[in-house]
């Protein structure tokens, strides 16, 4: 299968395109922790950008809710931000300071749910505006990414504590340690088998959870790949980014990865999206947005 990468440069320099995230209607948001932006790529290949309120925020990680809302950490300024479909920033300080909020999701209810890096915490922010925090039992998890399992539970790595989290809409929290020691799962994606899928930087593995705990692993080729974001695809396909090999990665449903070059040197990918029309986009540090198509 061939494949063909396509990257959009931006304009301004050095800005910093980190959590990526795609729409419906064909458009790729994104954030940009050096520039304090939140963008926006159209079909044409359009960019615009909205500048956010706090200063020097350093947004990271983002996800487009069910209303069409852009929600997305504000790691520096301990808040959690949402882009309104009219174009209004709304800000929400985090009760405790230093949590540094991460990785982003939204409930099955719509309420939003965030890691704190900093805080060791799970937070949730519900329809009303309230927040709610629950602690993790370990300290210095550094709980990472967060996404929304098929048993409408909210899944998280734990980077540090070398586990996967699961945590319910009421707070009840279970641990699932790796098998791999200090594999450190960045990344995790809901597939479309109903299994947890999740990317160990550390460990140079992806791995699979099922929502009643049964961990399998599944090594990547390259050495030293340090694999960081990950999402769902068509059918059963994984798709990840491979941050120390410059590549993206993609696993099949025999467990097959296949990893694909990105052509500018240092890229550094880390977020990654699969959109509607089967093309992958990517947020290269290098100042790029990566768009990944495969044909026969």
């Amino acid at each position: 299968m061939k494949f063909d990468i396509r990257e959009f440069n931006l304009s301004i320099p050095d800005s910093g395109p980190y959590g990526i995230d795609s729409t419906l209607d064909g458009k790729v948001w994104f954030t940009q922790h050096k520039a304090n932006k939140i963008s926006c790529l159209d079909e044409s290949g359009k960019v615009k950008e909205y500048k956010v309120p706090t200063p020097d925020a350093k947004v990271m990680c983002l996800t487009i809710s069910s209303k069409g809302d852009i929600w997305f950490t504000e790691n520096g300024a301990n808040k959690i931000g949402r882009l309104t479909t009219s174009g209004i920033f709304i800000e929400y300080p985090l009760p405790q300071a230093d949590s540094a909020p991460y990785g982003i999701t939204e409930g099955s209810n719509g309420d939003i749910w965030f890691t704190q890096l900093s805080g060791n915490r799970i937070g949730k922010l519900t329809t009303e505006g309230d927040i709610h925090e629950y602690d993790l039992p370990n300290k210095g998890s550094f709980p990472s990414y967060i996404t929304l399992g098929s048993d409408n539970a909210l899944w998280f790595t734990e980077n540090q504590n070398n586990a996967i989290g699961r945590i319910t809409e009421t707070g009840e929290l279970t641990e699932y340690p790796l098998p791999t020691q200090a594999a450190g799962p960045v990344g995790i994606t809901s597939g479309n088998d109903g299994a947890l899928w999740f990317a160990e930087i550390m460990g140079n593995k992806i791995g699979r959870i099922t929502t009643s705990g049964v961990i399998s692993e599944y090594d990547i080729p390259t050495p030293n790949a340090r694999p960081h974001a990950i999402t769902k695809g068509k059918d059963s396909e994984i798709w990840f980014t491979e941050w120390g090999a410059n590549k993206i990665g993609r696993i099949t449903s025999d467990q097959t990865i296949h990893e694909y070059q990105i052509q500018t040197e240092n890229a550094e990918p880390h977020g990654i999206a699969f959109g509607e029309d089967g093309s992958v986009w990517v947020a290269l540090e290098c100042n790029k947005i990566g768009k990944l198509n495969l044909s026969e």
